[in-house]
């Protein structure tokens, strides 16, 4: 039989080398002068812009009814963040109005009501109040229902150190308590709308009180938080919530510095709530007799006018006077003559 005619060559699959392959590659490209990075772009064309992945947009889940713009410096953009929980610090301060400084004139101590009233009538001056709440291993005198704290332990929430309370002349403004709210700077953001009454329940409220490092209290005066923070880091999260908390309750404004300064803080802390502030109960501490005063701590009653004899000391003109005739110090609380003097440093002692 006669052999089979071979296909045709052009008909007949042919297998090209990697390595031929490759060679040919290099011969076009020789050919029409392009670069590899030329043929690339040609050989694959861009797809088309429907089906190319977004490189900025805004995750698909975020809707506005999720963001909010963080409190920031007035007439500056803010970026957006989660709203934050209701009853938050970060909250409360969202809503407080923003204001300018109003004028300090006017202001005195005065203006916000006796020194350390007992507002909530429970007996008990509202500085003793504070010193039962923050103290630790108090005492109490006899004979004043629990009230007067003569000694204890604080732990001060502004240094982080330990402090030894001991009520006398020298040793009382060891431990001061802190307007956390300053009076003089709530006169200036709303107080002085405020009725008498109102500005006392203001300057008495243990929300607004902290028994805290005395000359730390004195270095801030009356600072907002824009110009003062607490030098212990750690509490500067509950410090501002406070203030947010007593600006809330009484209706008083920040400033824009005062509201982008506690806003860096919260931004630590953005769930921080405000304080829970319960009513201070009388007592609790131990029971201790105050030491007998010195038989040489006072004058001769024969120093007093006839009219003012008797369960009390003389009323002199000055507490100058009153120390020269050897009276004095007297108590908030403690001593009736404690009303008849000005209480300048405000640590519930006077004719120190």
């Amino acid at each position: 039989m006669p052999a089979p005619t071979p296909a045709p060559l052009s008909r007949m699959p042919r297998r090209r080398s990697p390595w031929l392959a490759a060679a040919l590659a290099v011969v076009a490209l020789a050919g029409c002068g392009s670069s590899s990075l030329d043929t690339a772009s040609h050989a694959a064309p861009p797809a088309p812009p429907a089906t190319r992945p977004a490189q900025s947009a805004a995750p698909a889940l975020r809707t506005p009814a999720q963001t909010q713009a963080l409190p920031g410096p007035a007439g500056a953009a803010s970026s957006a963040a989660p709203v934050p929980a209701r009853g938050t610090a970060l909250a409360t301060l969202a809503a407080l109005p923003v204001k300018g400084r109003a004028p300090r004139t006017g202001y005195q101590r005065e203006l916000f009501g006796q020194a350390w009233s007992d507002v909530d009538r429970n007996g008990c001056d509202s500085r003793n109040d504070v010193l039962r709440r923050d103290l630790t291993a108090y005492v109490v005198k006899a004979g004043t229902r629990g009230c007067l704290v003569l000694r204890g332990t604080l732990h001060d929430p502004y240094t982080n150190t330990t402090i030894a309370f001991l009520r006398g002349q020298s040793t009382s403004s060891r431990v001061q308590i802190d307007h956390v709210v300053a009076l003089s700077d709530a006169w200036q953001k709303g107080a002085q709308q405020l009725t008498y009454e109102r500005r006392t329940a203001f300057a008495n409220d243990p929300l607004n009180l902290l028994a805290v490092d005395g000359p730390t209290n004195q270095r801030k005066g009356d600072g907002d938080a824009a110009t003062w923070l607490p030098p212990q880091r750690a509490y500067r999260c509950a410090y501002v919530a406070r203030q947010v908390a007593v600006k809330q309750r009484y209706r008083l404004w920040v400033t824009a510095a005062e509201r982008e300064a506690i806003t860096r803080v919260l931004r630590s802390c953005p769930g921080q709530a405000l304080p829970v502030v319960r009513p201070i109960p009388l007592g609790g501490g131990r029971v201790e007799s105050a030491p007998a005063p010195a038989a040489t701590a006072k004058a001769p009653l024969a120093l007093a006018a006839p009219s003012q004899q008797g369960a009390t000391d003389p009323r002199f003109d000055t507490c100058r006077a009153a120390k020269a005739a050897g009276y004095g110090p007297y108590a908030s609380g403690q001593d009736p003559e404690y009303e008849w003097y000005q209480d300048r440093d405000h640590d519930g002692l006077v004719c120190e």
